[in-house]
């Protein structure tokens, strides 16, 4: 299942930029990276693209539920689930699996910073980790409902990989047609 080497990149892409923008030492082999102070922001592109270092402690955009045991529980079995699909769906088309390994691989990288990040930087236990974010886009100025966006919410590549690979999915992804439901069954 060579497609995983995406999902493997993936998940490299978007923990060594995580690490690059937060900072970590190696003081075994000598290496140390000081990231960016927490809420910094540096202009990349003028205002349309700069790097802007925040930690999302709950789900997408924030949302907070409380329940960081079962979100982390269901990541894992979502997770698992998707690589069954993708191993089950091993002789379906190209942009199908593709979308498949961007959604795992976004899911895995955000995995591992919700379990382990509190644990490997001394602020929480495990389960307890935050979500480092830090691509921040200007976006068109939007009205909705009296809520204003100017400025998309931070995100980082695991949650691009995934929005990515959703979107992939519904282009890619062909429903079973009634004949073949009913050979299914």
């Amino acid at each position: 299942m060579r497609i995983l080497f995406v999902t493997f990149g993936i998940v490299i892409l978007d923990q060594i930029s995580k690490l690059l923008v937060k900072g970590f030492s190696l003081p075994a082999i000598g290496i140390s990276v000081n990231g960016m102070q927490y809420g910094s922001s540096y202009s990349i592109i003028g205002d349309f693209l700069r790097l802007t270092y925040i930690e999302n402690a709950g789900m997408a955009f924030g949302f907070d539920l409380g329940w960081k045991h079962l979100f982390g529980i269901l990541s894992i079995v979502a997770s698992i689930l998707i690589l069954y699909y993708l191993y089950k769906s091993k002789n379906s088309n190209l942009g199908f699996r593709l979308s498949l390994a961007m959604i795992l691989g976004g899911a895995i990288g955000n995995l591992i910073d919700r379990i382990f990040y509190g644990v490997i930087f001394g602020y929480d236990k495990i389960f307890y980790g935050r979500v480092v974010d830090f691509i921040d886009v200007d976006f068109f100025n939007l009205n909705i409902f009296g809520y204003h966006i100017d400025r998309w919410p931070v995100f980082n590549f695991a949650d691009a990989s995934v929005t990515i690979g959703v979107i992939l999915l519904l282009i890619f992804h062909k429903p079973s047609t009634k004949s073949e439901s009913k050979n299914a069954i």
